[in-house]
């Protein structure tokens, strides 16, 4: 039986993807370690050129090894076809062909399968190995068109996954002691609106089902909070942290990157949500093109009034295709990281600060032990150190007493 190793880069949704692929292997034996492997199937990611200079690196590497190559993910679409001519990969698998990586992985010759960009699989996932969580993938693909994203084109437009398939896989991962579950997707906040239903109303049904603790969500963009999702906000199920997608802080950068959200408007929905005791997370682009000196310093004014606790923040980088290639003037990119260094300190300094005054007891999924110390993420999405002097690992725990460090909480656990 030849042995196919799984390497995956990028997002949550990649997470998933490649857990599909693992259960509808039938004649193949899956191994963790890539050296024993006979067939690599890469798991790419395409978000940025350097995304794609990643996964070719790593390519590159394998085919030293003469070990077979198949090329899956986002960067099959990107660049699969130069990687393919230039004989870097046996073959390419396209996103809806995921469920028939038993057959293609039999074929004796090169091939392409790229399928289409409108399928859904229907594979339940019923377990995650090595992982102490469950991600959900429950919908596909974005309307979204920002100037610097090239993901709408190698996933499609917007689709939802049947709402039943979801729930059914909720219970199986539930009864196989799943007690987390982490919403993902292209963009989740689309959920239902071709099905006449809403992220909120699926998030309510999921938390029916006995064994759910807590519900993780991706990251939504602002327009997406509904009435139907401020319905849920004060469960006890929801993780207290929510992430929203602003990418930006500054109206002319907004109108540039063609997004939907406005300053003003994400600023009341934030300022709404702390409110309600929330942490909240955002993602932010440094040094896209147009991004001046004025501009910078007006969008950094504005970030300092956010109530901000967790940022995703990038150095922009050029994504051939899309408008943002093409804009100018450029940003330099020295003055791009000075920037991302910038809004990380201070996102650093919010962060410690809401922790040092929260006062709330905490809930944590314990998820790894190193150097004597156990680790997990609380309700906020805070990472806290536990000393316990029993094993703890992959338990749930009610951690009281602990201190706020600028690296992180801490707790000394003793039963």
């Amino acid at each position: 039986m030849k042995r196919v190793y799984f390497k995956t880069f990028g997002c949550r949704t990649n997470i998933y993807d490649t857990q599909i692929m693992v259960q509808n292997l039938k004649d193949f034996e899956v191994v963790r370690d890539e050296s024993d492997a006979d067939i690599v199937v890469v798991n790419s990611c395409t978000v940025t050129n350097g995304a794609d200079s990643g996964v070719r690196n790593y390519i590159n590497g394998v085919n030293k090894k003469g070990v077979k190559v198949v090329l899956a993910g986002c960067g099959a679409f990107s660049k699969g076809e130069e990687l393919f001519k230039s004989e870097k990969v046996f073959g390419l698998m396209g996103h809806s062909e995921k469920e028939n990586i038993n057959r293609l992985l039999q074929e004796k010759t090169r091939f392409v399968e790229m399928g289409d960009l409108n399928s859904l699989e229907k594979t339940i996932v019923s377990e995650y190995l090595g992982k102490s969580k469950a991600f959900l993938k429950i919908q596909e693909g974005c309307n979204f068109r920002c100037s610097y994203c090239i993901i709408p084109f190698v996933r499609g437009n917007a689709r939802s996954q049947d709402e039943e398939l979801i729930l059914e896989q909720v219970r199986k991962l539930a009864y196989n002691g799943y007690g987390e579950f982490i919403l993902t997707g292209t963009n989740i906040g689309s959920y239902g609106q071709d099905k006449k239903s809403s992220l909120g109303n699926l998030v309510k049904k999921i938390s029916h089902i006995r064994g759910v603790r807590r519900i993780r969500l991706g990251s939504i963009e602002p327009i997406q909070i509904d009435e139907s999702f401020r319905e849920i906000l004060g469960e006890p199920w929801l993780e207290k942290h929510l992430h929203l997608a602003l990418q930006h802080t500054s109206e002319v950068m907004l109108k540039l990157m063609r997004r939907r959200n406005s300053v003003e408007k994400d600023l009341e929905l934030f300022e709404e949500l702390s409110g309600l005791g929330y942490a909240l997370g955002t993602d932010f682009i440094t040094g896209h093109p147009g991004e001046t000196d004025e501009v910078w310093h007006e969008a950094y004014g504005m970030l300092e009034k956010f109530p901000l606790t967790h940022i995703h923040s990038f150095v922009y980088s050029k994504r051939d295709g899309t408008p943002s290639a093409a804009m100018k003037p450029e940003t330099r990119g020295d003055v791009a990281k000075l920037r991302l260094r910038e809004i990380e300190r201070l996102i650093a300094k919010k962060n410690f600060q809401f922790r040092k005054k929260s006062s709330a007891d905490l809930e944590v999924l314990v998820e790894e032990k190193k150097d004597g110390l156990y680790s997990g993420y609380d309700q906020f999405y805070n990472k806290i150190s536990i000393k316990s002097n029993r094993d703890i690992l992959k338990e749930w725990v009610h951690v009281k007493d602990y201190k706020a460090r600028e690296e992180g909480n801490y707790a000394d656990f003793k039963i």
